[in-house]
């Protein structure tokens, strides 16, 4: 009973200092009705703060994204700024089209002007890409992107870069989170109607200047694409970097190119989901492009995809990072390309074949940025930082620039984007990649596969003996710990297996890869069936060995 009226009392505090009215109504709801299975949940403790900054599902309560939570998210931020000498410095609030993200994004700008720091509100909802590059552009000590990329409707995030245009790491992340944790009661921080600034369309059109920089003058710019937005903020700034550049207007997904926080013709707005591109598909059957592009609903990645003679298919995102390093390496790119630890090693092949530096990188954005020297950058959940020098972050606005100038290129020479990954393969052995993702509902799940997988090591997978099992949590002589596993096994495949929880979403990721060689053409086919083959197997085996 006492448990009981502790989680009343605490709901009803909570509910006092609400201040929106949509969360209060149903928070209010859930006290009348007594759902204390529901309110147990909501106040279980907090939304963590981490080197993601925030993320969850919409809705009242502090294991909720609202704009309590936010608000002190915003504190804690100003707080930690002001720590590092940063008082007075100027902080740029960008946002999506998601639920709420308008509201959030204001509630940041006054708590920043309230603790006496400058702030600078984007136009209106743009690509993160826009926000990453405006930090650097204006000289601000941080910024904040409203964002919860291609999660679910009913999500919402919030994303911390300091003031190198880089997305936070540890120990930020940490001394961040302190901070938020000493923020008493919303009526401590202060929140003025106005005093900070409504930018105009001026960082757009330095960020859009700055994309023709990606591209070669006077290269070959005749590639026809259909494009999707998947109801997010991508088009307009996507139509106008094809505009400027000079390539045919893309051919439009009508029904996913204005934004809608509902995104009501996709199960997930991801364009790696099952069904995500099946209206681009059918556009690109009635008006037979030569490519097709995908954003994600805050454009900082892209999708390509292909035709295969009967019909369409997603290129991996493996596969648009190698080509991607390839085109640049003729472009003449020197300096070090880098990719996180779960992509495919071909680039790492490219780069050494090319005379350039190699980095590997743990997972996220936030690591590969930090790379000295960093010319190119991919992760294979379709994020590419080809401009580096402007956007310290993936983009998907200048990715699908340079996709459309390598294609165009490729066009001219009356060859695809299939024929240069064949090329690829005869040069380096065909790697195959594929991944193993389950979603969970119970977070506990998770843990528990990880548990089952550390107690008892597979031996084999495929039928391949595990030769090395790393605990990434100890780290590496060139890694800092992390939540992860990395099987190497047996063979001429150099087949290798990487396991960890997403750090955005409620999924326990497991990355493969095989490198079948190939010697000449005619083998090609056989080694992705060989490929595949062996990747199904490892599937297979090591699903049971997690107990997934």
């Amino acid at each position: 009973m006492q448990e009981h009226d502790d989680l009343i009392t605490r709901a009803q505090a909570w509910l006092a200092e609400d201040p929106d009215p949509e969360t209060a109504a149903e928070l209010a709801a859930l006290i009348d009705a007594g759902d204390t299975a529901e309110l147990a949940d909501r106040f279980a403790g907090t939304l963590q703060f981490g080197t993601a900054g925030l993320r969850g599902e919409i809705g009242a309560g502090p294991m909720r994204m609202n704009r309590s939570v936010v608000i002190r998210a915003a504190a804690g931020l100003a707080a930690y700024l002001k720590a590092q000498g940063h008082a007075g410095g100027l902080v740029v609030v960008g946002y999506d089209a998601r639920y709420k993200s308008a509201d959030f994004a204001r509630d940041t700008a006054a708590v920043m002007t309230g603790a006496g720091l400058r702030a600078a509100v984007l136009p209106r909802p743009l690509p993160t890409p826009v926000l990453a590059y405006a930090i650097r552009h204006l000289g601000a000590v941080a910024g904040v992107e409203v964002t919860a990329s291609h999660n679910p409707p009913r999500d919402n995030g919030y994303k911390v870069y300091l003031g190198d245009g880089s997305q936070i790491v540890s120990p930020a992340d940490a001394e961040i989170a302190a901070e938020i944790a000493r923020v008493d009661t919303l009526a401590s921080v202060p929140r003025p109607e106005s005093g900070w600034e409504e930018l105009g369309d001026g960082v757009l059109e330095a960020y859009l200047a700055r994309t023709d920089a990606v591209l070669t003058p006077g290269s070959a710019r005749g590639v026809r694409t259909v494009y999707t937005a998947m109801h997010g903020v991508g088009k307009d700034v996507v139509l106008a970097a094809f505009a400027r550049a000079g390539f045919p207007a893309p051919v439009l997904v009508a029904e996913q190119a204005e934004p809608d926080p509902a995104f009501p013709t996709v199960a997930f707005p991801n364009p790696e989901e099952p069904g995500a591109m099946d209206l681009a598909f059918a556009k690109a059957a009635e008006v037979n492009p030569d490519i097709v592009i995908a954003n994600d609903p805050d454009a900082d990645r892209c999708a390509v995809a292909v035709p295969t003679g009967d019909g369409w298919r997603m290129l991996r995102g493996d596969e648009v990072g190698a080509l991607l390093a390839e085109h640049l390496v003729h472009k003449g790119a020197r300096g070090v390309f880098a990719e996180s630890i779960v992509s495919s090693s071909l680039l790492g092949r490219i780069a050494e074949a090319a005379g350039v530096g190699y980095e590997e990188t743990l997972t996220g954005f936030k690591w590969i940025a930090r790379v000295e020297g960093l010319r190119y950058g991919y992760e294979e959940a379709l994020g590419y930082c080809v401009d580096p020098e402007g956007v310290r972050d993936k983009d998907g606005v200048t990715a699908a620039l340079l996709v459309a100038e390598l294609a165009s290129e490729l066009k001219e020479q009356g060859r695809t984007l299939t024929d240069l990954l064949d090329d690829l393969a005869m040069a380096h052995g065909l790697h195959a990649t594929d991944q193993l993702s389950v979603r969970v509902s119970d977070l506990s799940v998770i843990a528990s596969a990880m548990a089952a997988l550390r107690a008892e090591p597979p031996v084999s997978l495929a039928g391949l003996r595990v030769v090395s099992a790393e605990d990434l949590t100890q780290g590496t002589e060139k890694l800092p710990p992390t939540d992860g596993l990395r099987y190497y096994l047996e063979g001429d495949y150099k087949a290798r297996v990487i396991v960890r929880p997403s750090g955005t979403e409620p999924k326990l990721k497991c990355y493969l890869e095989v490198v079948v060689p190939v010697a000449e053409a005619s083998d090609l086919a056989s080694a992705r069936t060989r490929g595949q083959e062996i990747l199904d197997a490892i599937k297979k085996d090591l699903a049971a060995a997690a107990g997934i």
